[in-house]
């Protein structure tokens, strides 16, 4: 980019300010901190960048062009030029008829996307009446207990119009399937349902726990629905491979992308040991992060993420399609960052992270409500929230150029920086004998326990400052709104799946589930037996039951 002679000069030049600048010591000039970093402290920031600090790169090869290799600019030639990102608002609303309620208020205000959140006992296998599920019901999303519920979500809703993003891990086999149903009813050929599960269970055991089987069974499922939706569904994204939980759980931006890009490599790896081709799969793929508070590192953090990806499945897979190489995202906003004193000021801290994932090239976007530190956000927080984008992609400029901070001597540094410690991270990992073998023997979890531990100690001892909860702080009450689910909902939903149940064929249900468990016993694929469970009304927790008896549950640390 400059020849030697040019770069030799700038770091002459860089070495004479900084001695005008400082003096002999930093502490003299008086910087407001003695050592400056990122986020969660994983790269040191200097004062001032120049070419000389990226006088390495080479630009076809590290940064070229959108659409083209490395994707470092993004995956798509025109990018937000030619398309706006997916604009998605989390939503579940306790019962489906709710949810339905808010997915179309939402599409009436301008969503392009939906997506749904699920509630505990959902997550985790159980229907709405089982005694796992007392006191969760439609707490922390919407309760599916049966294909009539999914029935209830869409009404209305053509599936051949919307593209719908399922927060959904251990049972995501059973919520497709659900999905498909409905849009079977509907008359929707089923290569024309769009949208992602999320589908990973490797970060389940890492970060959220909502994990259900062992992981071996697990991994199986997930290349089921694999091959089964290459064929059936191939407009669906069959993973949403998730750094996001991983970053709430504390870990640092490196290990954000490292952790992340190996559980992506373990399905891979998995896939193609079940016979899989590489590129039939891969391209269906798609990663979910983040976007934290430190606007220039997410940035890079993207742009990184995206440059490793495609190197991963070019040199280790032999991937050849571009499709497989390209690194499709998700992004939300970082509920972790959300306070519950001074909850208007989660506004901004939502503005300034939805641009971060703007400027670094998200194909989707999900903006917090400014009271989910609190509840489920209220309706007016999550038009706020949905504004949020719209300004973004209407009035700021953020949207107008491809990848507007390359060239940024500091970004592209950043960049190059998170790349060569992700890539070390993975190095320990592929060590420590892959992913699968380091989130069982607990190691991954421990790495982003350390980087947690000392951020709260950062905190509390007021090295780290957080507007509005250690500083600037204001004596009062939380004055929002809160959406609550009542207990006469919640049974509600209880008797709606018992009467379910009623009326039903049970000869039907009793039958597709013995295909299922011996699916499940066997080798053969079981998403077909799963489909044809839920168009019987089997349960959630029936369907899961059938593969616990087969499959067992995991108990971490056993």
């Amino acid at each position: 980019m400059f020849d030697p002679d040019d770069l030799e000069a700038i770091r002459e030049g860089h070495e004479q300010w900084r001695e005008e600048t400082y003096g002999p010591t930093v502490e003299r000039f008086g910087e407001r901190k003695e050592q400056f970093t990122t986020d969660t402290g994983g790269q040191t920031v200097d004062p001032l960048y120049t070419p000389a600090d990226i006088a390495d790169q080479e630009y076809d090869e590290d940064i070229g062009f959108p659409g083209e290799a490395p994707y470092t600019r993004g995956v798509y030639s025109t990018m937000h030029r030619g398309r706006l990102w997916t604009m998605r608002q989390y939503a579940g609303m306790g019962t489906a008829s709710e949810t339905n309620e808010r997915f179309n208020y939402l599409m009436d205000e301008g969503q392009t996307g939906l997506s749904m959140a699920f509630d505990l006992p959902t997550q985790m296998g159980y229907d709405s009446d089982s005694a796992m599920a007392e006191g969760e019901v439609g707490k922390a999303g919407v309760a599916i207990d049966s294909l009539d519920d999914m029935e209830t979500v869409f009404d209305g809703i053509p599936l051949d119009e919307v593209s719908t993003s399922m927060t959904i891990n251990a049972p995501a086999s059973v919520l497709l399937a659900m999905y498909i149903a409905v849009g079977d009813k509907q008359g929707v050929p089923r290569e024309e349902l769009r949208g992602t599960i999320q589908n990973d269970i490797l970060k389940e055991y890492i970060a959220r726990n909502t994990y259900i089987f062992p992981p071996e069974p697990s991994m199986r499922i997930i290349t089921d629905i694999f091959e089964f939706c290459a064929a059936e569904v191939p407009n669906f994204n069959t993973i949403s491979i998730s750094g996001y939980h991983i970053r709430e759980a504390g870990a640092t931006a490196a290990q954000e992308i490292a952790f992340t890009l190996a559980d992506g490599v373990e399905y891979v790896e998995a896939a193609i040991d079940a016979g899989l081709d590489v590129d039939e799969f891969a391209p269906q793929l798609s990663f979910f992060f983040n976007a934290h508070n430190n606007v220039l590192e997410e940035v890079a953090k993207f742009r990184a993420a995206r440059r490793m990806w495609y190197e991963i499945m070019e040199e280790r897979f032999d991937a050849e399609k571009p499709g497989s190489k390209q690194l499709k995202f998700h992004t939300q906003t970082a509920g972790s960052t959300l306070t519950a004193q001074q909850v208007e000021n989660n506004v901004v801290r939502v503005a300034y992270q939805a641009l971060a994932a703007v400027l670094g090239g998200t194909q989707s976007l999900h903006t917090n409500g400014k009271d989910e530190a609190l509840s489920l956000p209220t309706e007016k927080s999550v038009r706020t929230a949905l504004r949020t984008q719209q300004i973004l992609a209407h009035e700021s400029g953020a949207a107008d150029t491809i990848d507007p901070l390359a060239g940024s001597y500091y970004v592209e540094s950043l960049t190059d920086e998170l790349e060569a410690e992700a890539f070390d991270i993975l190095e320990d990992i592929d060590e420590r004998g892959g992913m699968r073998q380091a989130v069982e023997n607990q190691w991954v979890q421990g790495q982003i326990q350390d980087v947690a531990f000392e951020r709260q100690r950062e905190i509390e001892s007021g090295e780290r400052i957080i507007v509005g909860v250690n500083e600037y702080t204001v004596d009062e009450e939380p004055k929002e709104d809160i959406e609550e689910v009542s207990e006469e909902e919640q049974q509600q939903q209880r008797e709606r799946v018992q009467a379910i149940r009623d009326d039903r064929d049970q000869e039907a249900v009793d039958d597709a589930l013995a295909d299922l468990k011996a699916a499940a016993e066997g080798d053969e694929n079981v998403m077909p037996y799963i489909v044809d469970a839920v168009k019987a009304y089997a349960t959630t927790g029936e369907i899961c039951n059938a593969m616990r008896d087969v499959f067992g549950e995991y108990r971490a640390g056993v």
